[in-house]
């Protein structure tokens, strides 16, 4: 937003717009998918969430607070294996 535009460096204004399309897009696919029930419909958004958290939290806080982007990797590893869970479900029962 307003601090990305005006405050952050070049380097931190990518890291905070990578982390909020990342937060933003699979925020909505939990939306969209919140209704599957089944056990591996509940783990993959479980990944998918704490994917999220750590992918574009780890960014955030590289962005705002200088911290580490060591977690990111791991947060995009959750989001890969949430999608692939959450699309193994919808293969079991569309």
């Amino acid at each position: 937003g307003a601090y990305a535009s005006h405050v952050a460096s070049a380097r931190d204004q990518k890291h905070l717009a990578i982390a909020a399309l990342f937060a933003f897009a699979n925020g909505l696919a939990l939306i969209v998918i919140a209704s599957r029930a089944s056990r591996l419909a509940t783990i993959g958004k479980l990944c998918l969430l704490s994917g999220i958290a750590l992918f574009s939290g780890s960014l955030a806080g590289a962005a705002l607070l200088s911290t580490s982007t060591a977690a990111a990797p791991l947060g995009g590893s959750l989001l890969i294996l949430g999608w692939l869970l959450v699309a193994a479900d919808y293969w079991q029962k569309p």
